[in-house]
């Protein structure tokens, strides 16, 4: 039975908020592990009883999982190991609980395939003294349980983009109540969310995260993405970070990475940003690689996107896959916009390529 077409009845909010109101023992904190699975691209999570609060991931144990279920063992030897990396606040369990981003590993204790976030943390440790600051736009897609658009007419289309990008009202703005539910959620947890709109596609919404340092860009996104589909999940509704759900005359959803060196923020630091897009345009092929599945369903040069295939850059260009802002530009120092990530690229290995082809000045390997 397909349980996207398949009836499922709600269950009873009242009655668990009966249960969430208990009083919680003073020394007994529920830790929800949440690890990247095989895909690259999905979410999972477990939670245990730690027997006080955590105060850095230090004091949370390792844990594992069974990584036959999830894409990322073999069921002889299906052990994987969860390392914790980063603490949130638990925003629907409240209290002393914690959210726990981690990191995951092998029987040998090395990285899985899907652990980009270890090699991202050598990258940022490296290039510190540079201070690498990230702003990420995260662009994602409401579905209903039948992976339809939420509030799409069944079988048929809305009317044509052009009032929905910011828009305000019922037939305008579809899933602002989770949009709205998930902002208050991420400021709780400890998540630097700095703003978010509705996207030119209707139940298209964007959130921003940022400016976050180093690697805790990544980890921000990642929880923020799991507090997403948990908050939509309470509501019912699917979230999709397919960068083209909706084929033909429709934006695609994208992951939109401001970038920023301390050299490009001083006085005169346009001279460093057209130094760093420089770099950008000679590894583009490489870039790409990393930046999200199917995105070259999205990025074809129409629907405010570059072609996947030609790199270019300019001010206040949504065509570019460098942007370059219209107030970097007047005052000659700021950030850039890398417009090429797609919604479901992972920004450990997005944040990763970008400060090692600009910071640590890597090159790809000459062909023959």
């Amino acid at each position: 039975m397909d349980l996207k077409s398949s009836h499922v009845p709600p269950l009873n909010k009242v009655v668990l908020n009966r249960y969430l109101a208990l009083p919680q023992p003073d020394n007994k904190v529920m830790a929800t592990y949440i690890w990247i699975d095989g895909t690259g691209e999905n979410v999972r999570a477990k939670t245990r009883t730690l027997d006080q609060e955590p105060k850095s991931p230090a004091d949370i144990p390792w844990w594992n999982f069974d990584g036959s279920s999830t894409g990322q063992a073999e069921g002889s030897n299906s052990d994987i190991y969860l390392k914790p990396v980063s603490i949130f606040n638990d925003p629907f369990m409240l209290g002393k609980n914690k959210l726990i981003m981690c990191e995951t590993y092998k029987y040998n204790k090395e990285p899985t395939a899907t652990n980009k976030r270890a090699s991202c943390v050598e990258a940022m440790k490296a290039v510190a003294d540079q201070y690498p600051w990230f702003g990420i736009e995260q662009e994602y897609t409401l579905l209903d349980r039948d992976g339809w658009p939420f509030g799409w007419p069944k079988g048929g289309f809305p009317h044509p983009q052009g009032p929905y990008y910011c828009g305000v009202g019922a037939c305008e703005a579809l899933g602002r109540d989770i949009v709205e539910a998930h902002y208050k959620a991420c400021l709780y947890a400890g998540v630097n969310i700095s703003g978010t709109n509705a996207e030119v596609m209707p139940a298209q919404w964007e959130y921003q995260v940022g400016p976050s340092q180093g690697i805790d860009a990544g980890d921000q996104l990642w929880i923020s993405r799991y507090l997403l589909l948990r908050i939509a999940e309470e509501f019912g509704v699917q979230v999709s970070f397919n960068p083209k759900p909706i084929p033909g005359d429709w934006n695609g959803a994208g992951c939109h990475t401001n970038f920023s060196t301390l050299a490009m923020r001083e006085p005169n630091g346009i001279e460093a940003i057209d130094e760093a897009i420089s770099k950008l345009k000679i590894r583009h092929k490489t870039h790409i690689g990393v930046y999200g599945k199917g995105n070259e369903r999205r990025l074809t040069g129409r629907h405010e996107t570059a072609n996947i295939n030609q790199f270019n850059a300019g001010i206040a260009n949504r065509g570019a896959s460098i942007r370059i802002p219209r107030q970097v530009g007047e005052d000659k120092c700021g950030y850039l916009e890398d417009r090429r990530p797609a919604s479901n690229c992972d920004p450990y290995a997005v944040t990763d390529i970008i400060v090692r082809t600009v910071c640590l000045n890597e090159k790809d390997p000459i062909e023959d």
